[in-house]
């Protein structure tokens, strides 16, 4: 499997990504993650429809968590029409925690912890941490890659005005 280095840093460290570079126009690569009822999860089951997958490292570290509560304020205002997944290495027990008191109810929370699925198709996955690196990707309802936003230092929010006008521009 590829690996590419120093694309992303933790408090200024190089890390290594392992997994392919997403691009926009790219076809978005399947994954299946499970859900907090520790059912299978595929992206395929959102088809037709926008997607706005929202990688974190943990649910249970401060910046994972504003990013999260933030996605799920605006996924409120977005509707069930555009899923909004925040995947994570976390356990699903704990996502289903987190989401119980941080009252998330607007997210849909997804755990790549089994295999790396989803961090390794999207070239995510932080070899040396076994977590997923910072990132928003916009999928559209034909499948493709619309959007991506790798946040250089996994310890920073990511842009979210630059994603939701990104999501905007999509019919």
């Amino acid at each position: 499997m590829k690996e590419r280095t120093g694309v992303v840093t933790f408090k200024g460290g190089p890390l290594t990504l392992v997994g392919p570079e997403l691009h926009v126009g790219d076809k978005a690569p399947e994954f299946a993650a499970l859900g907090n009822d520790l059912q299978p999860v595929s992206l395929s089951s959102f088809k037709g429809r926008k997607v706005i997958l929202s990688s974190v490292p943990s649910l249970d570290t401060p910046i994972c968590d504003l990013q999260t509560r933030r996605f799920n304020k605006e996924a409120e205002q977005l509707g069930a029409d555009v899923p909004v997944l925040t995947i994570s290495m976390d356990l699903p027990f704990a996502q289903a925690r987190w989401c119980g008191a941080a009252g998330a109810k607007n997210v849909r929370t997804l755990s790549d912890h089994r295999d790396a699925a989803f961090g390794q198709a999207y070239g995510l996955l932080i070899k040396e941490l076994r977590l997923l690196a910072r990132a928003v990707v916009i999928i559209d309802r034909e499948g493709m890659v619309r959007y991506v936003q790798l946040v250089k230092e996994v310890a920073q929010e990511p842009d979210y005005d630059d994603a939701l006008r990104a999501l905007a521009k999509i019919s």
